[in-house]
């Protein structure tokens, strides 16, 4: 086959390479060659997790591509290409994101059965919040004979840290699903040669042994999957692990702390594959760009695809809080398509950073890096963790206001402290024997799952639902498209965020991370043990809460946006300033509250001083 021209974003008539094809409207199916004696059945499920009803949280259009799909599938997809099950075997390749797409367990069973149960059900990149749903989709495909595997955070974080049968992994044992641990990229291909021998093993642990990604296949999945999400966004990892050492953090122990990148070859080959079927929004899922080793390598090649080969990428990454110190790197994430950037605030008092030990935070730059973030017309988003040891309902609170007062921030998204397995806070209280939440499902960052030394848990749940309420008043999202129509933050792209960022907590009960268009539900889709509800009572109350939803989201919505209107005719928009956009001062740390208001602000500043003392910068200045 003549493979698609990357830059064009269309493809020619479907031809074959090998047994994939390519159709007209961009999606991948792979095709027998003729001859072909068998076909091999893999299934790619993510799956979603239960709402405080126990129903499954599932969109009409979800908000977060899965780059857990994409990467096992981009795997897949070379197995099949290079025959590894032999000449006479054909790999056909189905996903399913459970959090757009309903999973009808029925259909897949008579589907593999029909195929003399030659096949696999592989449960992808689940995390601890979803391993209760993964095992509910797994049942029934074990009691049917069919062979499953479960993959994911949860059960190599467990396997990583603790005795391997901690945290309900006995559960895969008893079922018959086999675990593994680690990454797929050359693994794969082993684990489907024992499927379609039948002699999966109970556990693959390779944990000790994480492969480069350097050259490995390019994350991928076909346009019918990703026009499930919203704006058509996908996803990829320009690289993997992290080097700090947060206590709350499962990536170090996940992903390791020697970080592996891919190249700029690597990322200019997956952009190409994915602007060939019109795809060219992306988020990138390193947990710290600014830390990856290649990163100017690979914003210069993504700057040349957007200013030489016409490629318009729009793209999210996540950074540090130190990343304006490296030299050309906002100017050229921007260049290179940045319209959005995550950063990992978690708090504003030092005291808090230091006990989870995020060091590598410094309250003193915030200020500065934000304002370089906003210098480039960027879109600033950043977490904030809630339920630290030093935190109350009242100093949460505070913290709020000064946020909203003094640091230019766009977007602001709330999270419980959660001692997730695989983290070092859970392996410290599993060690201790410290209560811990049982439900697995409840481990999803929205949901109080220890005993907080100065919240009752009622405190601190009561506090967490009040945060979004006190960051997104109208006054201050008024504030926030000011500041955006004065920096040149794009006031439409803003404006999303704010409906979703203002309504998903209060009218869905879900974070807006997990929010998307439309909720979708089926009375017979409830976690086992809750009894399915009359159809005659689910659906009247469904179409009344869809309608009542939508009412709220379109109204806010024509709120913000008559507040758009407002500001864009205002001649004097540009010249909008306020404290937080105010310039870096010399006397902050006197004015300041962000730098005044807890003894932690303050003995962080008198360090600030004392080390600019005793290099000279202090004399220089």
């Amino acid at each position: 086959m003549e493979l698609p021209e990357p830059w064009t974003g269309r493809f020619r008539t479907a031809k074959f390479l090998g047994n994939i094809a390519i159709d007209h409207i961009g999606g991948l199916v792979l095709e027998a060659r003729a001859g072909a004696e068998r076909r091999f059945k893999l299934v790619l499920i993510k799956p979603s997790h239960y709402d405080d009803d126990g129903y499954v949280i599932r969109w009409w259009r979800a908000l977060i591509p899965s780059n857990s799909l994409a990467a096992v599938y981009g795997i897949a997809l070379d197995c099949a290409e290079r025959r590894v099950l032999g000449p006479g075997v054909v790999i056909d390749i189905d996903v399913v994101d459970e959090t757009n797409t309903r999973v009808d367990v029925p259909a897949w069973i008579d589907s593999i059965e029909r195929n003399d149960g030659f096949g696999l059900v592989a449960l992808i990149g689940v995390q601890s919040n979803q391993y209760p749903r993964a095992l509910d989709l797994a049942r029934p495909f074990r009691a049917a004979g069919i062979a499953v595997a479960i993959g994911g955070f949860h059960v190599s974080g467990c396997l990583a840290m603790l005795d391997g049968h901690a945290v309900d992994l006995d559960q895969c044992r008893s079922l018959g699903i086999s675990m593994f641990a680690g990454e797929l990229e050359g693994r794969l291909e082993g684990l489907l040669r024992d499927a379609a021998a039948g002699r999966l093993a109970p556990v693959y642990n390779f944990m000790n042994e994480l492969p480069g990604i350097d050259g490995s296949p390019a994350p991928y999945l076909p346009t019918r999957y990703v026009a499930r999400t919203v704006g058509m966004n996908s996803s990829f990892d320009a690289g993997r692990g992290c080097p700090y050492q947060c206590s709350f953090c499962t990536i170090i122990n996940v992903q390791g702390r020697k970080s592996r990148f891919r190249s700029a070859d690597d990322v200019e080959r997956l952009v190409r594959l994915n602007w060939a079927q019109g795809v060219r929004t992306f988020f990138i899922t390193d947990d710290n760009f600014a830390r990856n080793k290649n990163w100017e390598e690979i914003l210069d090649r993504l700057i040349e695809l957007r200013e030489r080969r016409g490629i318009p990428l729009k793209l999210l990454i996540q950074v540090d809080t130190l990343c304006h110190k490296i030299p050309q790197f906002i100017e050229k994430a921007k260049r290179a398509g940045v319209t959005r950037v995550f950063i990992g605030l978690e708090n504003i008092n030092p005291d808090n950073l230091a006990a989870a030990k995020k060091r590598q935070n410094k309250i003193t730059e915030y200020r500065k890096m934000l304002l370089a973030w906003k210098a480039q017309g960027i879109l600033t988003l950043a977490g904030y963790i809630l339920g630290f040891p030093a935190d109350t309902p009242e100093s949460i609170s505070r913290d709020i206001a000064i946020i909203q007062k003094e640091l230019p921030l766009d977007i602001l998204e709330f999270f419980f402290l959660t001692p997730l397995p695989g983290s070092e806070d859970h392996l410290g209280l599993w060690r201790k024997g410290v209560a811990l939440d049982p439900d697995l499902n409840n481990y999803d960052l929205e949901h109080a799952c220890t005993a907080h030394p100065k919240m009752s848990k009622a405190a601190w749940e009561a506090i967490y639902r009040q945060t979004w309420a006190l960051y997104y008043t109208p006054r201050h999202m008024k504030t926030l498209l000011r500041r955006a129509a004065a920096t040149g933050v794009p006031m439409g792209s803003l404006i999303k965020l704010l409906v979703q960022f203002s309504t998903a907590q209060e009218l869905e009960k879900v974070h807006p991370l997990q929010a998307g268009i439309l909720r979708l539900k089926h009375p017979f889709e409830r976690r086992p043990g809750l009894a399915p509800e009359s159809a005659w009572l689910f659906w009247p109350r469904f179409v009344w809460e869809t309608l009542y939803k939508q009412a709220v989201i379109i109204g806010t919505g024509a709120r913000l946006f008559a507040w758009k209107l407002s500001i864009a005719r205002d001649r004097d928009a540009r010249a909008y300033t306020d404290q937080a956009l105010a310039p870096v001062a010399d006397d902050e740390e006197e004015t300041l509250d962000l730098l005044t208001k807890t003894t932690g602000a303050v003995a962080a500043v008198a360090h600030v001083r004392q080390v600019a003392e005793l290099t000279g910068a202090g004399r220089a200045a």
